[in-house]
């Protein structure tokens, strides 16, 4: 027999974190968001409040709907405060030393019975269970960024995840209205093994000249009808995170085809990731986005 998952810790109140927060309070399940730094967990209560505001303001939520949400959702400054939890998902980032880290010291605060989880786009759901005291009940629930808006969710099972711990797990991405899909445990799993390496591929294709920032995004946009380019999509993830899924890919498979193109690293090495600091293949300082190259 599965848990029924009621109230939800998140660890990481980052972009992920408070997404997935907001899509938790909005299904109606209790929602306690920690993060080391308090400052966060602020910033990420704020990003929540006003995101759901605009849902309102657009007419797609009532405003009782988006009070009762805030109201949910609770910041937890240690992991004591995540004790009454039935789900506990990590939503660090992207670096496994840093995620073993929280599982070795997050377990001791919760319920035997409580599940674990992490949100890991591409590292082993195995090893990460590993560092814990449960590995039964542990498995990857991948959600796709945006959270609120994106409709899939990716369920990956380590060696050690039982089937009640799945089944919770399938039964709590259905009560979040969202769909999921099940990925055995291999280096990124589905959706990024396939996607990232196009990007890398389309990054390749400017580092060798056959086309600039423009034409490569434009080209797949009208070509292959993609909602977004893919230099346009890399800025929107973060070229670190390429970079490290693209590396997750290339060390776990040893298959050239996933070696990340140099200027990828250039670019991550400049310290040019993308949106979230305003430079990456796209210049985002101004009205438009220009191409940086």
């Amino acid at each position: 027999m599965g848990i029924d998952i009621r109230t939800v810790g998140i660890v990481g109140a980052g972009q992920m974190g408070s997404g997935i927060a907001h899509v938790c309070a909005m299904a109606g399940l209790d929602v306690r968001l920690n993060d080391r730094d308090p400052a966060r967990i602020r910033s990420g209560l704020a990003t929540i409040d006003g995101n759901l505001a605009r849902q309102v303001a657009k007419g797609t939520i009532p405003e009782e709907q988006r009070r009762s949400a805030v109201g949910r959702i609770v910041g937890a400054e240690s992991f004591d405060d995540l004790a009454p939890c039935d789900l506990v998902i990590e939503a660090a980032t992207e670096d496994e030393t840093t995620k073993r880290q929280i599982f070795s010291t997050l377990c001791a605060s919760l319920r035997p019975e409580a599940l674990v989880a992490t949100n890991t786009s591409s590292i082993s759901i195995t090893r990460l269970a590993a560092s814990t005291d449960r590995p039964e009940r542990f498995i990857g629930i991948h959600f796709m960024n945006p959270v609120p808006v994106m409709q899939l969710v990716e369920l990956i099972r380590g060696i050690a995840t039982e089937d009640p711990t799945y089944e919770s797990a399938k039964a709590f991405i259905a009560k979040l209205g969202k769909t999921s899909t099940m990925s055995e445990d291999f280096p990124a799993f589905i959706v990024n093994r396939i996607l990232l390496p196009m990007i890398n591929e389309a990054i390749y294709t400017l580092y060798e000249g056959v086309g600039s920032v423009e034409s490569i995004d434009t080209a797949m946009k009208l070509g292959a009808n993609h909602p977004m380019g893919p230099l346009q999509l890399a800025d929107f993830i973060g070229l670190d995170t390429c970079l490290s899924v693209m590396q997750v890919l290339y060390e776990g498979l040893a298959d050239s085809k996933y070696r990340p193109c140099p200027l990828l690293v250039k670019y991550v090495e400049a310290g040019w990731l993308g949106r979230k600091v305003k430079r990456g293949f796209y210049d985002y300082r101004g009205e438009t986005p220009v191409p940086t190259r």
